[in-house]
């Protein structure tokens, strides 16, 4: 009895201290972000400086990831609340066809933030990502201000915007 006991308390313990699926933030060193071009879901193409001025919510993600998932009803609520200072912008990891991702956007409330597929490239330009989701969150200048790994509510990105809008 002793031993799960303190088999369980160590679990508990370690799950505290490292979280689940690697969720953690890492402030980054004052860096530039990469600059890319993607096409969106409805086959436009876009670079990611066509944003600077803004503050940009990078988000890597895939349909079939439960804490990504949990997300997107909360960057949709922030395109929604900061429309002409923020821009989101969700990129498909999970090699998925446009039409699943499509249709990804319509059950979750239409999302309406721009949504693009990753060419295999994009990702690695702002890697390593042990796990999805994946939020990099770039100011004004096109620094990148915040990177974060893992689920976080809605709560933690509107600071970090907040502070960005100063």
């Amino acid at each position: 009895m002793k031993r799960i006991t303190v088999f369980l308390m160590t679990v508990f313990l370690v799950t505290l201290v490292f979280g689940c699926g690697n969720s953690r933030a890492e402030r980054a060193a004052p860096e530039k972000a990469r600059d890319f071009e993607l096409k969106d879901i409805n086959g436009m193409n876009f670079r990611l400086s066509d944003y600077s001025g803004k503050v940009i919510v990078l988000n890597f993600f895939a349909t079939w990831c439960p804490p990504c998932r949990r997300e997107m009803p909360d960057f949709n609520r922030i395109q929604k609340e900061y429309p002409g200072d923020v821009k989101i912008i969700g990129v498909n990891v999970g090699r998925e066809s446009a039409q699943k991702i499509k249709e990804f956007a319509r059950s979750n409330n239409n999302l309406e933030f721009t949504i693009a597929m990753d060419d295999g490239a994009v990702s690695g330009l702002y890697g390593p990502m042990p796990g999805i989701p994946v939020t990099v969150i770039i100011d004004r200048d096109f620094n990148i201000a915040a990177r974060y790994i893992g689920f976080r509510p809605k709560e933690v990105f509107v600071k970090d915007i907040k502070q960005l809008l100063r």
